[in-house]
C-alpha cells in the first residue's frame, strides 16, 4: 500500500522526528514527494530537524514542525487536527520512544513512563488518526516502531521489553481490524536492529562497528514496506536476517517445548541454542 499512498500524495506525519530513524524517515518521505509534519518535544532539535527536511523536500512541499508530547492525548489530538487541516494523511509513523532502566520489582515510575510513551504514545496516535484515515478512503499506511526486545524479550530491561511487546500486539490487531473493515490502509511493524541513534548513543559515545546507521535501517525498512511486509526486522552488521528468524523461532519454542522462560539465556540451554542459531536444528 506504501507505493499507492505515495502516488496519491499527501502528508507523512512522523513522531519522534527530531533525530534518529524518525528524522531519516521524514527526509525519505519528503524525498518521495510527500509533505511532512514532524512531531517531537519542543526545542532546538525539532526546529533543526524541520530545516533539514525542508532541504530534502520539493520547494513547494509542506514541512511543518508541530511540538507534541505523545504522552498527552490532548497534544496528540491537536497534532491530528493540524495534520488533517493541512492535507490528507498518506503516512502515519508512530515512532516516538524512550529508554529507561527497570527491574521487575523496582523503578515503578520508569515502568509507567515507558508504557506511557512507548506504548500508549503509539496507541494515542492510532486512536487520533485512524478513523479519519479510514473515512478519507484513500491508500495510506500506518507504521509503528517496535523492537526486537519486544519479540525475543531479552533480560536486562523488562519495562522496555513489555512496552515494545505491547506495540507488536497492537500493530497485529490493528492490521487485522483494518483488513476486516476493508480499509485501504496497511500497517507495518518497524523493528530496527542495532542502530546508532540518540538512545544508543547514551551507552556508546561512538558508533560501534556492529551497529547500522539510521539511514541503513530506514532504507531497509522502506524497501521491505514497499514490498508489503508487515513484520520488518532490520538486520545490522552483527545479526543478519537468518539469525533474527532463528532467534524468534527459538523464543516461541520456549512455549511449544515448555522450556524455562528466556531459555536462550539459561545455562542448561546455552549449547543447544548456540547449535540452533548456527544450524536451525534443535
Amino acid at each position: 500500500m506504501f507505493k499507492e499512498a505515495v502516488a496519491e500524495g499527501g502528508l507523512a506525519v512522523v513522531t519522534g522526528a527530531a533525530s534518529g530513524v524518525g528524522l531519516v524517515a521524514a527526509k525519505r518521505f519528503a524525498e518521495s514527494g510527500l509533505g511532512i509534519i514532524l512531531a517531537d518535544l519542543p526545542g532546538d532539535k525539532l526546529d533543526a530537524a524541520a530545516e533539514t527536511v525542508r532541504r530534502a523536500a520539493r520547494p513547494d512541499a509542506t514541512v511543518l514542525a508541530v511540538p507534541t508530547d505523545v504522552s498527552d492525548m490532548t497534544q496528540v489530538e491537536a497534532l491530528a487536527d493540524k495534520a488533517f487541516a493541512t492535507g490528507p494523511v498518506a503516512v502515519l509513523m508512530n515512532n516516538a520512544g524512550i529508554d529507561l532502566p527497570t527491574r521487575c520489582w523496582e523503578h515503578m515510575d520508569n515502568w509507567t513512563r515507558l508504557m506511557d510513551v512507548n506504548f500508549f504514545g503509539i496507541l494515542r496516535g492510532v486512536q487520533a488518526f485512524t478513523k479519519r484515515m479510514i473515512e478519507a478512503g484513500r491508500p495510506a499506511v500506518i507504521v509503528n516502531t517496535g523492537s526486537k526486545q519486544g519479540i525475543t524479550t531479552p533480560p536486562g530491561n523488562p519495562g522496555y521489553n513489555a512496552s515494545k511487546a505491547a506495540v507488536k500486539v497492537l500493530s497485529e490487531q490493528l492490521a487485522h481490524e483494518l483488513r476486516q473493515a476493508g480499509a485501504p490502509i496497511s500497517v507495518h511493524l518497524f523493528v530496527p536492529g542495532f542502530t546508532y541513534t540518540g538512545i544508543t548513543a547514551q551507552h556508546f559515545p561512538e558508533k560501534p562497528a556492529s551497529a547500522w546507521s539510521s539511514e541503513q535501517t530506514v532504507d531497509y525498512f522502506l524497501e521491505r514496506m514497499s514490498e508489503g511486509d508487515f513484520y520488518v526486522l532490520c538486520p545490522d552488521n552483527d545479526v543478519d536476517s537468518t539469525r533474527d528468524r532463528r532467534r524468534a523461532e527459538w523464543a516461541i519454542g520456549d512455549i511449544i517445548e515448555n522450556r524455562p522462560p528466556l531459555s536462550r539465556w539459561h545455562a542448561d540451554y546455552k549449547d543447544a541454542f548456540a547449535d540452533f542459531e548456527k544450524t536451525g536444528k534443535s
